[in-house]
C-alpha cells in the first residue's frame, strides 16, 4: 500500500536505527514506554491523521474561517477531529506529566506531529497553540497562575496565543506601543492593537489565554522595557469557572495566500478601557520570558516545513508510479513500445531523488536536534554555556529557516513532477505549496534568522557551538571511511566542511569590520550553505547505518531501503553539495554590490 503523509519505514529507521531510540527508553523518565507502545502510538497517529484530519484539509481550505461581529468560526469539518485530538490527548503527548501531559519520548511526539501537520496543520494548530503559553506559565508563573491555566492549556480545553506584532512594530518588537497601567489590586489595564495573531479568536475552545507583550507606563523604550501579561478572553473566577468577558476583541481576520483554515486575527485591547492583564514573571522581563515560547515556535516551524515536504513528496512519488506517459528512453526509437510510468524517466527520477534527499536529511536533522535539546533539558529554566548548548542554539535558526525554505521547495518540485495535475486545486500538493510558504515568514523571516545566526549564534562562546558542528561532522567522516563504498562521499563532505570552516572565520571577521554590511548581505546564503553541509552530514550518517545493516542478513524490503539510503547520500553529496561549494565560493568573493548600489539604482521610479 502506498504511504501517505510520512514514510513510516523512514520514521522507524530514524528513531530506532539512526538515533538508537531503545537506548533512550532506558531512561527512568520514560519507564512507562517500550518500543512496542511507541510503535502503537505511531500507528494510531497515522490512522487518525489519514482518516480524520486529511479529509478536512481541502474542505477547510475552501471554506476558510468566517468573521462576523467580533466572532470567528472555523470550518465546520474541523470540530469532530479537533475533539478526537483533544480526547486522545495527542496535543500533549510530549508535555511533562506534571503539566498534565503524557511525558512521551520526544521522537514519538515529533513523528506523530509529522502526521498531524501533514494531515491538516491549521486544524492541528488550534489544539497545540496553548502549549507555548503553558510552558511560560509553568516556568515563570505564580502558583495560582499555574493552578488556573497550565492544565487547561495543555488539555486544549482552553486555547493560547502569542501577541507580539503590531501594525508599526513587526519584527522590531522594541518599537511596540501597547501599554499597561498598574491597578491598585495588582492587575494591569492594557491598551493597544496587535496583528497577525494565530488562533486569536475561534469557536473550538471555551477560553483563550493571550500572552501579551506591553510596556508599563514609565518604563524605558526598547526591548529592555517590555513586560509580558496574561490576558484571558474570559476572566477566571477563584474557583476556576469562567467569569465576565475581558476587553480584548478580534477586529478582523486576514485573507491569506494559504492556511485558510487558520484564523490570523487582528486584536484590540482596552477599546472600552477595561482590558485586565496579569503580570507574568517580573517587570521588564517580557522578551526573556517570551523567547521560551518563541524558540519552541521556531523549531516547530521547521517541523512544519519537513511535514509539508514529506507529504508532498509522497504524493508526487505515488503519482509518478501510477501515471503512464511516454516510452522508456531506451525504447524511444521504437514507436510500438509500450508507454511506461513516468518514474522511469530520468529527469523525474532525478527530481524524486532530490526531494527524497532533502526530506530524509531534514527528518534526521530535526530528530537529532530535538534529542540534543532533550539531553540539555533546554526548555527548563536552567542556563549554561556548554558547547552542546551553544551548538543547539546555533542550530535553531538553521532549523527554522532552512527547513521552512527547503520544505516549500520540495512542495514546488512535487508540483513539477505532477505537471498540470499538480497545479490544479484537485491536487493536494497545490495546497501544500501555498500552506508551506508561511513557514519562512512567521516566527522571524529568513533574513532575521540569518542575522541571528551570524550576529549571535556562530560566534557565541568563542565559536564553541560551530566547533562542535565541525567535530560531529569529522566523527561521521571517520565512521564512513570504514566502508569502502562511502570513502569518496566522506572525502567530499570533509572538503565541504573544511570550506565552511574557512568561510565562517571570514564571515566572522567581516561582521566586526567596516565590511559589516557586506557580511550581512551574505548572511542568508551563509545560513543555507551551512544547512546544505548539515544535510550531507545527516545523509552520510544514514548511509553509514545502512551499510552496517547491509553487512548483516536483510530481507528484500530492507535491502531495497538500505541501498536507497546509500544512493540518496551519493546523489546529494555528488550533486547538491558540489553546488553548495560553489555557493561558498560566491560568498567568499564578498561582492558588495547590494550595499553599494544607490537606492534610486534599483529602478521603478
Amino acid at each position: 500500500m502506498a504511504q501517505q503523509l510520512v514514510d513510516r519505514r523512514d520514521i522507524d529507521f530514524v528513531i530506532w536505527e539512526q538515533m538508537d531510540g531503545e537506548e533512550m527508553l532506558k531512561s527512568e523518565k520514560y519507564k512507562d514506554f517500550t518500543k512496542k507502545t511507541c510503535d502503537l502510538i505511531l500507528t494510531e497517529a497515522k490512522s487518525l491523521a489519514i482518516k480524520e484530519l486529511l479529509p478536512t484539509l481541502k474542505p477547510g481550505d475552501e471554506e476558510g474561517v468566517k468573521f462576523k461581529n467580533g466572532v470567528v468560526t472555523v470550518p465546520e469539518c474541523f470540530h469532530r477531529p479537533f475533539q478526537l485530538i483533544k480526547e486522545g490527548e495527542w496535543q500533549n503527548l510530549r508535555v511533562p506529566t506534571e503539566m498534565g501531559g503524557q511525558g512521551a519520548p520526544p521522537t514519538v511526539s515529533i513523528a506523530s506531529a509529522e502526521y498531524f501537520i501533514g494531515g491538516n496543520w491549521a486544524l492541528n494548530c488550534y489544539a497545540c497553540m496553548g502549549l507555548g503559553a503553558a510552558l511560560m506559565i509553568e516556568i515563570f508563573g505564580t502558583p495560582d497562575q499555574k493552578e488556573i491555566y497550565v492544565k487547561k492549556l495543555t488539555s486544549a480545553e482552553w486555547g493560547g496565543t502569542m501577541l507580539l506584532t503590531e501594525p508599526n512594530a513587526g519584527s522590531d518588537v522594541g518599537a511596540l506601543t501597547t501599554t499597561a497601567t498598574r491597578n491598585q489590586d495588582g492587575t494591569y489595564s492594557l491598551t493597544g492593537n496587535k496583528i497577525f495573531i494565530t488562533a486569536g479568536e475561534h469557536d473550538l475552545v471555551d477560553n483563550i489565554i493571550h500572552p501579551v507583550l506591553a510596556r508599563i507606563e514609565g518604563d524605558p523604550a526598547g526591548t529592555g522595557g517590555i513586560s509580558i501579561f496574561l490576558v484571558p478572553k474570559y476572566l477566571v473566577n477563584p474557583d476556576g469557572s469562567l467569569g465576565e468577558r475581558n476587553d480584548i476583541v478580534c477586529t478582523g481576520v486576514e485573507e491569506k495566500h494559504g492556511i485558510h483554515g487558520s484564523a490570523t486575527c487582528s486584536m484590540a485591547l482596552g477599546s472600552k478601557g477595561n482590558c485586565v492583564g496579569y503580570l507574568l514573571g517580573k517587570e521588564r522581563q517580557g522578551m526573556k520570558i517570551m523567547f521560551y515560547m518563541m524558540n519552541d515556535a521556531r523549531l516547530t516551524t521547521g517541523l512544519q516545513g519537513l511535514a509539508y515536504g514529506s507529504a508532498a513528496y509522497l504524493e508526487a512519488l505515488n503519482y509518478a508510479r501510477e501515471r503512464i506517459q511516454g516510452r522508456d528512453l531506451a525504447d524511444f526509437a521504437n514507436k510500438d513500445a509500450t508507454s511506461v510510468p513516468i518514474i522511469v524517466h530520468p529527469d523525474v527520477r532525478r527530481n524524486l531523488l532530490r526531494m527524497k534527499a532533502y526530506v530524509s536529511g531534514m527528518r534526521s536533522f530535526y530528530y537529532y536536534a530535538t534529542l540534543l535539546g532533550e539531553k540539555l533539558e533546554i526548555l527548563s529554566d536552567k542556563k549554561g554555556d556548554s558547547a552542546d548548548e551553544l551548538f543547539f542554539n546555533m542550530l535553531t535558526p538553521v532549523i527554522k529557516e532552512y527547513m521552512a525554505v527547503m520544505g516549500h521547495d520540495v512542495c514546488i518540485q512535487a508540483m513539477q513532477v505532477m505537471g498540470g495535475t499538480g497545479y490544479t486545486k484537485d491536487s493536494l500538493v497545490e495546497q501544500y505549496a501555498r500552506d508551506c510558504k508561511i513557514a519562512s515568514i512567521y516566527e522571524g523571516t529568513s533574513g532575521i534568522q540569518a542575522m541571528d545566526l551570524l550576529a549571535r549564534k556562530v560566534g557565541a562562546g568563542k565559536g564553541a557551538g560551530f566547533e562542535k558542528l565541525m567535530e560531529e561532522i569529522q566523527d561521521m567522516v571517520s565512521q564512513a571511511q570504514k566502508f569502502e563504498n562511502l570513502v569518496y562521499l566522506a572525502e567530499r563532505l570533509e572538503a565541504a566542511a573544511g570550506q565552511l570552516d574557512t568561510l565562517t572565520k571570514e564571515m566572522g571577521r567581516k561582521a566586526v569590520s567596516p565590511e559589516v554590511k557586506t557580511a550581512f548581505a551574505h548572511s542568508l546564503p551563509y545560513l543555507h550553505v551551512m544547512g546544505d553541509v548539515i544535510m550531507a552530514w545527516m545523509l552520510l550518517w544514514r548511509a553509514v547505518v545502512a551499510s552496517r545493516k547491509l553487512s548483516q542478513k536483510c530481507g528484500k524490503k530492507d535491502l531495497a531501503f538500505y541501498n536507497g539510503e546509500i544512493k540518496t547520500a551519493e546523489f546529494f553529496i555528488r550533486t547538491e553539495l558540489i553546488v553548495t561549494m560553489g555557493k561558498m565560493a560566491a560568498i567568499e568573493e564578498g561582492c558588495s554590490a547590494a550595499i553599494d548600489i544607490e537606492n534610486d539604482g534599483f529602478g521603478g521610479l
